[in-house]
């Protein structure tokens, strides 16, 4: 599936926001994550040997998420049940995300696309890209907690091409990084603009 075939996927789109930093508050937590031009090579390796994983990645990570009911809370409705057709459609977007992840450089239009993603975790809006009826926010702990999952399953997958162990290790540490940078971003929306 392309990503322009992607249910609510609206990176690049025109009436994506601006991100309300700058490119200079940007750079800046790039160096304080440690982010630098190696690991922009070493993720775009990653993306080559995670494009024909990413349904497994995606497996490993909602076998996660269905394993603990605290977790799928946030896709069900009303009464509880799950929504099949939110999971599958939010499920179509995180394989982009992996994508997009290992797509560099950063630019505007990626960062304007982070606080996009940062606003859907949120009561602001949560469900409007699925126009779904499901819980209508996402607790921001569990959105910092899942950096730990998300980045410790991938490492089997890097190791699954032909390459060194030091250039699996960089493809790990350069995810890693992107990792908390994004989730770094994505709890903007939480917070009062003054304590971010």
């Amino acid at each position: 599936m392309s990503s322009d075939q992607i249910p609510g996927y609206a990176y690049g789109a025109d009436d994506v926001p601006d991100a309300p930093i700058s490119m200079d508050e940007f750079e800046r937590l790039q160096q304080t994550v440690l982010f630098d031009e190696d690991d922009e090579e070493s993720l775009q390796m990653a993306g080559d040997v995670l494009e024909d994983q990413i349904d497994d990645v995606l497996e490993v990570w909602y076998d996660f998420v269905a394993d603990h009911d605290f977790l799928v809370y946030y896709f069900t409705d009303g009464e509880g049940n799950p929504d099949e057709e939110y999971l599958e459609q939010v499920r179509e977007r995180f394989g982009q995300w992996i994508r997009d992840t290992c797509d560099t450089p950063y630019d505007r239009e990626w960062l304007d696309y982070q606080f996009e993603i940062s606003r859907r975790h949120t009561r602001e809006k949560k469900n409007e890209a699925d126009d779904a009826d499901a819980v209508d926010h996402i607790d921001m702990r569990y959105l910092v907690a899942f950096i730990y999952p998300i980045t410790a399953t991938i490492r089997d997958f890097l190791a699954d091409g032909d390459h060194s162990d030091e250039e699996i290790d960089a493809m790990y540490h350069a995810w890693f990084k992107s990792v908390v940078l994004q989730v770094t971003l994505w709890t903007y929306a939480y917070l009062p603009e003054e304590n971010w």
